[in-house]
């Protein structure tokens, strides 16, 4: 009977059954994981006390050193499966080890890793074997090897190292291997079977009507689509296709989103190419309100978003913004309120953009503050952002999520240099600093000068840009943008500046909220409704030695109903002094 980690040898290579599964059925819808593992190359089971990622690292980097330099690397494969499977370590911790060890110079060497590497992916009969085939391929892999890595990227488990590995090879092949393991929802899953199977023209039909909506496809799915789909080359081979350029404009407006892990629109090698596309024929495209805030928001990324970022052609980004706006016309006042919402952001915004563009790159501001609202059809929310000498700072140096609203770095002067350094927090990630981090910056005083540095990201990831070195602003221009920002309400609307006043007035009388237990908590507008202000408030903490309670929060929500917000504002804080706030809201956990 042979032992457990020898039977893998007697049994086909795992590329070799995942071509001969879809070579079976060339035509048949992929699983949504993935395609079935044989039982022979699933995953061995981590042991109660085994190594930990770091240990499991360390041990495969010493077993696989060796191996590379090995004259006869058909040999050398069989024996780094035998001593992997050995091991028993997951394939994650082998693909990790093989990834971070420093790829030789000697071009002799690199050729003899590259052979074992073809070995291990096309000859693997088990995961750890594959998993370090392909860490080897996705550095030193060619053209030759992406048929073979995407059949491979096919099977359930193996999506992940196969997409990396695919990437610097074959974007689109990539993007189509994520796909395949990560699309939802029945018309996704559509278009990834077709691109599956090479059907042109069921891609280029099934394109156009894929919901793109932000519950539906996220920021990467966008971009995974348009690398699958060859964007802009299926753009110039079906100009007069319908829905194609729309669609276009969608996914590009998607992959702006700050709604993401990353700034996907910064991923995508053909962003420059698509946003050019777009801007040629933006006019093409019917007037419709949608439409219309669509080119608005592509304009507003490429001014002071992570879409100003790419690398453009001296004067082709202005050029491109420009040729958005001039396709923007003035919109029609519709009947329904979201419709009427949507007009006057695309008014006002394209007002905003107008007067903030310097006439030239060199006429830029040191720094200028600018607050950002999105789209009211796609409400990413209301940021603050910042240009340093005409760049764009959150999306260059973060990159996590959008700039702090305003209300926080504006409302209480938090920006304003004052004697003493104040560490400031510029942004968040989208899914909160806690998960994924934050962007903090000190601001001191520095005789004529304003001084933003000991740059500071807890909580984010490795592999993001370098921290920006310290910026020296003069003071008084320093303090005369910040004046002009604080005093700047042009971006809002009534049920903001309602909750504004509120959390002001609970700022300068604090004792409004103490007298019952309370603390102040945040203020601003309902994600899904702007026009209903929002005011946060929870108990305080129990006192030590109390019962470990987590405070109650409580959210009071006030519907805009014509009133002025300062007597709006007044009302509440009336409210406030005269009855206990936790009998206004719904409590909310």
């Amino acid at each position: 009977m042979s032992a457990s980690h020898e039977r893998s040898t007697l049994a086909p290579s795992l590329y070799a059954y995942a071509k001969g599964l879809r070579d079976s059925a060339p035509d048949a819808p992929l699983p949504r994981q993935g395609l079935p593992l044989p039982e022979h190359a699933r995953p061995p089971r981590v042991r109660a006390g085994g190594p930990g990622p770091q240990e499991a690292r360390a041990v495969v980097t010493d077993l696989l050193l060796p191996f590379p330099a090995l004259p006869d690397p058909e040999r050398a494969a069989a024996e780094v499966e035998r001593t992997l499977a050995r091991a028993g370590v997951r394939e994650r911790a082998v693909f990790a080890a093989v990834t971070a060890i420093p790829p030789s110079r000697e071009s002799a060497a690199r050729s003899r890793a590259r052979a074992l590497g073809r070995h291990l992916t096309r000859g693997g009969t088990t995961f750890g074997a594959v998993a370090a085939g392909l860490g080897l391929l996705s550095r030193l892999g060619e053209p030759e090897d992406v048929p073979y890595v995407r059949t491979l990227g096919l099977l359930e488990g193996l999506g992940q190292y196969a997409t990396a590995t695919l990437e610097p090879l074959d974007p689109a092949s990539a993007a189509l291997v994520w796909l395949v393991h990560r699309a939802r929802g029945d018309a996704l899953r559509g278009l990834v079977d077709a691109l599956a199977t090479g059907d042109e023209a069921a891609v280029r039909d099934l394109l156009p009507e894929l919901p793109t909506a932000p519950r539906e496809l996220g920021p990467e799915h966008a971009r995974r689509v348009a690398e699958a789909v060859g964007l802009p080359e299926l753009l110039r081979r079906e100009p007069d296709h319908p829905g194609l350029l729309a669609q276009a404009v969608r996914l590009l407006t998607r992959m702006c989103s700050g709604r993401g892990h990353e700034n996907e629109i910064l991923e995508y090698d053909e962003a420059v190419a698509l946003y050019e596309t777009v801007g040629a024929r933006a006019h093409e495209l019917p007037p419709l309100l949608h439409h219309q805030a669509l080119l608005v928001t592509l304009a507003l990324e490429l001014h002071s978003g992570a879409a100003h970022l790419l690398p453009w052609p001296p004067g082709r980004r202005r050029h491109v913004g420009g040729a958005l706006l001039a396709a923007v016309e003035e919109p029609d006042t519709p009947p329904d309120r979201e419709g009427r919402r949507r007009a006057d952001w695309i008014r006002r915004t394209v007002r905003r953009l107008c007067e903030a563009a310097p006439v030239t790159p060199s006429a830029a501001p040191r720094l200028r503050i600018e607050v950002v609202v999105a789209d009211p059809g796609d409400p990413d929310g209301v940021e603050t952002r910042f240009l340093v000498d005409g760049r764009p700072l959150v999306p260059a140096a973060f990159g996590r999520g959008p700039g702090e609203p305003p209300e926080r770095l504006l409302d209480d002067g938090a920006l304003r240099a004052g004697p003493e350094p104040r560490e400031v927090r510029l942004a968040e990630a989208y899914c909160t600093e806690g998960c994924c981090g934050a962007l903090y910056v000190t601001v001191r005083r520095e005789g004529p000068h304003v001084v933003w540095d000991g740059w500071r990201r807890p909580g984010t990831p490795p592999g993001l840009p370098a921290l920006p070195a310290a910026y020296r602003f003069d003071a008084a221009a320093y303090d005369t943008e910040i004046a002009r920002a604080e005093r700047d309400r042009d971006w809002s609307w009534p049920a903001r500046d309602t909750a504004r006043l509120i959390a002001a007035g609970l700022r300068e009388r604090p004792g409004l909220l103490a007298r019952w237990g309370l603390r102040q908590g945040w203020a601003g507008t309902a994600f899904g409704d702007p026009d209903t202000a929002v005011v946060t408030y929870a108990d305080l903490p129990p006192a030590a030695g109390g019962r470990d309670v987590p405070p109650r929060q409580y959210l009071w929500h006030l519907p805009e109903d014509g009133t002025p917000p300062e007597r709006r504002a007044a009302d509440a804080l009336r409210r406030f002094a005269e009855e206990d706030p936790r009998g206004f809201p719904e409590p909310a956990g």
